[in-house]
C-alpha cells in the first residue's frame, strides 16, 4: 500500500511530473496555462516549500499522487493516471477532511465530470459556476464545498453566517 507523507523539497520534481502527467490524462481539452518547464519550477519554488503539500510514495519512494492544501482550500488533487481507481484519491480526500475538519473548499473544470463526480460523492457541493474568465486557462470551473455535518443534523453553516 502507498504511504501518505509531506513533501520535501527532493519530492518537488516528481510530484510535477505526476501533476504533469494526471493533467494531460484527465484534461486533454484544456489549454495550460504553463510550460512544463515552469510547472516543475513551480513545484520546486512555490507549492512544495509554501504549501501543505502531500504525497504518496510507493514502496521503492516513487511518488504517486499528490495533494496540496492551502488555507481551507484542497487546492490540488491529482494520481499519476496508472494509479487512478485504487483508493489512492479516496484516502486523500479523508486526510483532507483529518487536516481541515472545519470544511474544505476547492475548484474543479466544469469539463472534468469524473472529478466533479468523485468530489460529490465525497460529499462536497456546488456552490458556484463560472465562465473560466478568473482563472489562467481560461476553462469554465465549478466552486465546491465540504462542511462536516453536526451529529444528525444539516451541514454546519459557513463561519460568519454568509450565503454563496
Amino acid at each position: 500500500m502507498e504511504t501518505l507523507r509531506r513533501a520535501t523539497d527532493r519530492d518537488a520534481p516528481a510530484a510535477a511530473d505526476v501533476w504533469l502527467r494526471s493533467f494531460t490524462a484527465a484534461l486533454p481539452t484544456v489549454r495550460r496555462a504553463h510550460s512544463d518547464e515552469e510547472v516543475r519550477s513551480w513545484f520546486a519554488a512555490v507549492v512544495v516549500p509554501r504549501s501543505e503539500t502531500w504525497v504518496a510514495v510507493s514502496a521503492a519512494e516513487e511518488v504517486l499522487g499528490l495533494l496540496v492544501l492551502e488555507g481551507p482550500e484542497l487546492d490540488q488533487l491529482y494520481l499519476d493516471p496508472d494509479h487512478r481507481g485504487r483508493g489512492l484519491g479516496d484516502r486523500f480526500v479523508g486526510l483532507a477532511k483529518e487536516r481541515r475538519p472545519d470544511g474544505l473548499d476547492l475548484w474543479c473544470f466544469q469539463v472534468n465530470a469524473p472529478a466533479r463526480r468523485f468530489y460529490e460523492r465525497h460529499g462536497f457541493h456546488a456552490v458556484e459556476w463560472t465562465d473560466g474568465t478568473r482563472n489562467e486557462e481560461g476553462e469554465p470551473d465549478v466552486r465546491y464545498e465540504w462542511r462536516p455535518r453536526t451529529r444528525g443534523g444539516p451541514p454546519s453553516p459557513k463561519p460568519g453566517g454568509g450565503s454563496v
